[in-house]
C-alpha cells in the first residue's frame, strides 16, 4: 500500500463511501503480511517512499510469483532484481503486464504510475562490460519516476571520451559511476564536478581484480571528497541512495 492509496481509503471512510470495517480489513495486514516463507513489508513505501523490492536470487519461481501476487493485491508496484530469463518467462505467464530488462535482469510491474520527479540522475560506466550494473540502477530510478541520463564506456583508458561529454555530468543532480578493473573513474569525475558521486565497484576484470574487490578498495581509498561507495555490482543500492539524496534537496 502506498501513500496515495492510504489517503484514498481515509477519504472514502470520511465520505462514508466505504465502511469502517472494510477499511480495517484493508489495514489489518500492516505492517507486514506473513506468508511463512516470506514476510512482506506492506507499508515500506509509506515509511520510505519506496516499496520493498524482490531479490530473486535464491528464491523459487513459485515463491517469487506468490510474493508478487500479494504485493499487487496490496496495490504495490513490483520491482524484482537479479531475475534470470527463465524467471521472467515463468512470471509473465501469470502476469502478462510484467516488463523485463534482460541486461539489468530486472522485472517490473507498474500498477500506479510514479509521478515524474524533478532533476536528472546520471548513470556513467567505465566500460561496456559494466552496463549490466548501470541498467539495474537505471531501471530502479525509472521505477520511482526519476529521469536518468546514461553515459556508457567513458573510462580512464580513453579519458577524452569523458571530457567530450562533461555536460551530462554538469546537468545531473547526482552521478552514479560504475567501474571495474582499477576502479579509477569515480575519482576522476569527483574531481571535475561539485555533485554527490555514488561509486559502484563492478566485478569486471582479470584475475587480480578479485571479482571487484580491487575496484572497491580503490574507491574506498579515493582522494576525491564527496564520493560514497556501495557494494560490488550493487546498482540497485546506488539508485536508492541517489533518489534519497535527490528527495532531500
Amino acid at each position: 500500500m502506498n501513500k496515495d492509496s492510504l489517503k484514498k481509503i481515509l477519504i472514502q471512510v470520511q465520505e462514508k463511501k466505504i465502511k469502517l470495517d472494510d477499511a480495517i480489513e484493508l489495514f489489518k495486514h500492516l505492517p507486514y503480511e506473513n506468508m511463512d516463507f516470506a514476510r512482506i513489508d506492506t507499508h515500506r513505501e509509506i515509511r520510505q517512499n519506496f516499496p520493498e523490492a524482490i531479490f530473486c536470487a535464491g528464491k523459487t519461481n513459485e515463491q517469487i510469483a506468490a510474493i508478487m501476487e500479494k504485493m499487487l493485491k496490496h496495490n504495490i508496484n513490483v520491482l524484482a532484481t537479479r531475475a534470470e530469463k527463465q524467471v521472467y518467462e515463468f512470471i509473465s505467464a501469470q502476469f502478462p503486464e510484467a516488463v523485463y530488462n534482460d541486461l539489468a535482469k530486472v522485472i517490473s510491474i507498474i500498477k500506479n504510475k510514479p509521478k515524474p520527479k524533478k532533476g536528472t540522475i546520471a548513470v556513467v560506466t567505465a566500460g561496456t562490460s559494466d552496463v549490466k550494473v548501470a541498467e539495474e540502477a537505471k531501471e530502479t530510478l525509472n521505477f520511482t519516476g526519476y529521469k536518468t541520463e546514461c553515459l556508457y564506456d567513458v573510462g580512464v583508458a580513453g579519458i577524452h571520451r569523458l571530457f567530450d561529454n562533461q555536460e551530462v555530468l554538469y546537468r545531473a543532480g547526482v552521478i552514479i559511476t560504475i567501474a571495474g578493473m582499477d576502479g579509477a573513474l569515480p575519482s576522476v569525475i569527483a574531481g571535475l564536478v561539485n555533485k554527490p558521486i555514488i561509486a559502484v565497484p563492478a566485478s569486471t576484470g582479470y584475475g587480480a581484480s578479485f571479482g571487484g574487490i580491487a575496484a572497491l578498495l580503490t574507491m574506498l581509498n579515493s582522494c576525491a571528497p564527496g564520493l560514497a561507495v556501495v557494494n560490488i555490482d550493487n546498482g540497485f543500492g546506488a539508485a536508492r541512495l541517489a533518489s534519497i539524496i535527490m528527495e532531500a534537496k
